[in-house]
């Protein structure tokens, strides 16, 4: 059987409210749980390809910073 992690995560969230999809990343943080990471790498991944170059650098700044 071949499961895509990608479009279970995003068919659990259709239809989710901006605070579910909040919490649910709120919460992959406050439980330390790794299970949570594909979950972000999903949510990251969607940002991310929505996001113009501007936003892109932003982010790309951001991790750098908080990386140093």
């Amino acid at each position: 059987m071949n499961i895509s992690i990608k479009n279970h995560i995003m068919n659990n969230f259709k239809g989710a409210s901006k605070e579910d999809i909040k919490e649910s990343i709120v919460s992959s943080f406050n439980d330390k749980d790794e299970i949570t990471l594909p979950g972000l790498g999903v949510f990251f991944g969607i940002v991310w390809n929505k996001s113009s170059e501007d936003e892109k650098n932003k982010i790309l700044d951001i991790l750098k910073d908080s990386l140093s």
